[in-house]
């Protein structure tokens, strides 16, 4: 029995795991206009099927094992398919007819892996239709496919046979010879071992899969199914691409493959980027004219580190190319089965970019007394909408390109295409990555001292995008800052709840009169504007409290977890300049008191109650300004030392007015305030809820330790509304926060799924934003019945958003 090659193998093995499918068809079509030989057709058809043994070949398995099954002429039933269609049938319709041909699904267990079909509309108008699965064919073995039939047909309408020398080899010889040519794997000395031995090496580390910018998020199985668009590089581009190639010593190829990846690198791909190349395999002259799957592929990795000129980086291209092609019989099945990568049924393994360059003539089948020419020149706009749905996409990324010469042999230009996978892009991205591309090549080739830094792959309008139009948010906001925003609800609903804690409730008249007094003590503690006071509290209503006492006397607070080290303590009171701390004994006893600060104002001292209890409930006098700080978080660090993030109260009215509406928030809406006071998401519970008069739900330590708890106090205070983690909802029943409608989420990423579970039924708004920008920077609702990753959407009102590469270049 004769096995398969490696290839083969590969396509055969996909095939029993998948079934059959199109995804590895070959498919050619023509246009043919005036008479048609039908019977020619059909014996030069089964000619090329004897001359060419692979097409009359199955694959069958013997003890688990695939092997080549090869069929003598009489053995087949096989024969051209003619269809005819109405006279009135238009060229289109025959395009149309052609197409439908193409998604043909083989079973190479028991047929032949090819088919052939003749439409007809009338005497002097046909469609050709011929398709070669892959495990059969690649795209050189067209040239001696269409030659054959070529041949052979011009033979038939004489009534006499081919008259072709007979083929050196059969496709069944390659395979036993390939794997005379590895040799003993076992053997070091082999050509195989070698080879897979400098694999091993070039490729250790590669990345397992290339970060692009993809539209949603890898499905579990790749469905295959790709969008493509088209391009063209003009003739001048195709000139001065070849004067460089001849100057730096590499092929039109190498040019591309470094374009790229520096194009790859610009879009987020990083410095060290596999793309894979097809090379013919067809390494000895015997298999020059022989239809077979021969084509091999290998892994180039192109580095792109330290900011290299475009000079450099073809440098570099040429050293790891000439290498790689010096070690290609190696097959890349075998090399799979070798390095063992990851296997995944969603992506290609060891590289998920394709690129091919054709530069010699393209397949052409002359039939006599008709005339041949291109379907898709003809087809409908439904045909063309329905060839592009069954785009077939085996990467994640694949770019063909095809040099094209005028009579003298000069570059007449290029033209190729973008084939991206649909499961990952949406069509308009391959339209955009080709726009891209061709930009690049531009610049590149025009300069080739460029640097990666420098290369630009946004056009005018994609620019202005970014940096004008999706940041143009500027919206009035009411002059009005949080605490007088409070203060205003104090004025129209006095008695509302304003906060909740531990089943105890206090109305805005109250929560006033103790921020007024406790803002009267530290204006005579020499609290001013841009005072900040330290605040070492535990969670509850004397925390609220504090932090509206000292907006009300001026200053800004910063948080101080009596939890953290008293080294970091210490850092934040020197770094920030408080001198008072606001605490109680049994959240700082023994703490507060050692930080080297001028006042520690105890609030559970009995001195301390009677003494604010003299003082007046009626706000002072306060200068605070929309420039004025209202509060300082510190950041754990990158670097491992704090980082203290300052914000002012017009950037927290600002956020505000965002997030009011956002987060439903109105008179006796009822908000859960969940996140630590260290962290500056309780900013946003707290300004919001009480600058929008609605009550506070303050979780306990406990409650936010126990979901069980949790999902008591949400029903017993009726919260409506509430900003959380991601991972609190991964933890979560749904229905232990069934009557919250309104919910944020941010300052981790979220998994789609639990996202859109979490968004059935309620409104959830996904947002971005670091410390440094007031809380949230972005904002997106998540829609229920979307797909791909969930997006935050975009800048809110009176921010402006960036993306930056590492050359601070907007992406």
């Amino acid at each position: 029995m004769i096995p398969l090659s490696f290839a083969q193998r590969r396509l055969w093995f996909i095939q029993q795991l998948e079934g059959p499918s199109a995804t590895y068809n070959i498919p050619v079509s023509l246009r043919l206009s005036g008479s048609v030989d039908r019977v020619a057709l059909a014996a030069a058809l089964r000619d090329v099927l004897e001359r060419h043994e692979v097409l009359r070949t199955t694959f069958g398995v013997h003890d688990g094992e695939p092997y080549q099954r090869i069929l003598g002429l009489e053995e087949i039933d096989w024969d051209l398919q003619t269809v005819d269609l109405p006279d009135s049938a238009t060229p289109a319709d025959l395009a149309g007819a052609a197409a439908g041909a193409f998604g043909y699904e083989f079973d190479l267990a028991t047929e032949l892996p090819i088919r052939a079909w003749l439409f007809s509309a009338g005497p002097d108008e046909h469609a050709l239709a011929v398709v070669v699965h892959h495990i059969a064919g690649d795209g050189y073995s067209m040239r001696p496919l269409a030659r054959d039939v070529s041949v052979a047909y011009a033979a038939r309408c004489q009534a006499e046979a081919p008259a072709w020398e007979p083929l050196p080899v059969q496709y069944a010889d390659y395979a036993l010879w390939q794997r005379d040519l590895l040799g003993d794997e076992n053997d070091p000395d082999s050509v195989g071992a070698r080879q897979v031995a400098y694999w091993r090496e070039t490729l250790a580390g590669v990345p397992e899969e290339l970060e692009l910018p993809f539209d949603r998020t890898r499905p579990l199985v790749a469905s295959h199914r790709g969008h493509s668009a088209p391009f063209e590089v003009p003739a001048d581009v195709h000139i001065r691409l070849q004067e460089l190639a001849r100057a730096e010593g590499v092929t039109t190829f190498m040019v591309f493959q470094a374009v790229l990846a520096m194009t790859l690198s610009k879009l987020g791909a990083g410095t060290d980027v596999p793309i894979g190349a097809a090379v013919a395999g067809r390494t000895d002259v015997a298999l020059s004219d022989l239809v077979g799957f021969f084509v091999n592929t290998l892994v180039l990795r192109t580095d792109l580190s330290g900011d290299p000129t475009f000079r450099e980086v073809l440098g570099r291209v040429r050293e790891t190319g000439l290498s790689a092609f010096a070690h290609q019989d190696v097959p890349f099945e075998k090399l799979v089965e070798e390095l063992a990568p990851t296997r995944s049924l969603a992506r290609h393994p060891l590289f998920q970019v394709m690129l091919t360059v054709e530069n010699v003539a393209q397949a052409e089948v002359r039939l006599p007394g008709a005339q041949a020419g291109s379907l898709a020149d003809v087809a409908s706009a439904e045909v063309s909408e329905e060839l592009a749905t069954r785009t077939v996409a085996k990467f994640d990324l694949e770019i063909g390109v095809e040099e094209a010469f005028d009579a003298e042999g000069a570059p007449a230009g290029l033209h190729g295409s973008v084939i991206v996978a649909a499961d990952l892009f949406d069509a308009d991205s391959a339209a955009r990555l080709a726009g891209r591309l061709t930009r690049a090549l531009r610049l590149l080739v025009a300069d080739p001292q460029s640097r990666l830094s420098a290369v630009d792959v946004l056009d005018a309008a994609e620019r202005h995008r970014l940096l004008a139009e999706w940041n143009d948010t500027e919206v009035g906001v009411d002059a009005a800052l949080v605490p007088e925003l409070f203060e205003a609800h104090v004025a129209l609903t006095p008695d509302a709840v304003a906060a909740v804690y531990e089943g105890t409730e206090i109305t805005y008249t109250e929560l006033e009169a103790r921020a007024n007094r406790l803002a009267h003590y530290l204006l005579g503690l020499g609290v001013h504007a841009e005072s900040v006071v330290g605040l070492c509290l535990p969670r509850g209503i004397d925390m609220v409290a504090a932090v509206l006492g000292v907006w009300k006397a001026g200053g800004a607070y910063v948080p101080l977890d009596p939890e953290h080290p008293e080294e970091r303590l210490s850092f934040i009171l020197a770094d920030s300049g408080a001198r008072v701390v606001v605490s109680s004994h049994d959240a700082a006893d023994g703490v507060a008191g050692r930080l080297g600060v001028d006042r520690v104002l105890w609030l559970d001292d009995p001195a301390t109650g009677a003494a604010l209890e003299r003082l007046p409930v009626s706000a002072p006098k306060r200068s605070e300004s929309r420039d004025g700080l209202a509060y300082v978080i510190y950041t754990s660090g990158s670097t491992g030392r704090p980082k203290g993030v300052a914000v002012g109260h017009g950037a927290l009215a600002n956020l505000v007015s965002v997030f009011g509406p956002l987060m439903e928030v109105g008179p006796g809406v009822r908000v859960l305030q969940f996140a630590s006071f260290n962290f500056d998401a309780s900013v946003l519970d707290v300004a919001v809820t009480l600058a929008s008069g609605g009550a506070l739900v303050v979780a306990s330590a406990v409650e936010r330790g126990e979901p069980g708890l949790l999902r008591e106090l949400v029903a017993s205070a009726g919260v409506a509304s509430a900003s959380l983690v991601p991972s609190l909802l991964a933890v979560l029943e749904l229905g232990d926060l069934a009557g919250v409608s309104s919910m944020v989420v941010g300052s981790e990423g979220i998994e789609p799924s639990l996202a859109r579970e979490w968004a059935r039924g309620r409104r959830l708004v996904h947002a971005y934003g670091p410390t440094e920008a007031t809380v949230i920077t972005a904002v997106g609702r998540v829609d229920p019945d979307g797909s791909g990753a969930v997006s935050f959407g975009g800048p809110v009102a009176n921010t402006r958003m960036f993306v930056l590469d590492e050359f601070l270049r907007p992406v």
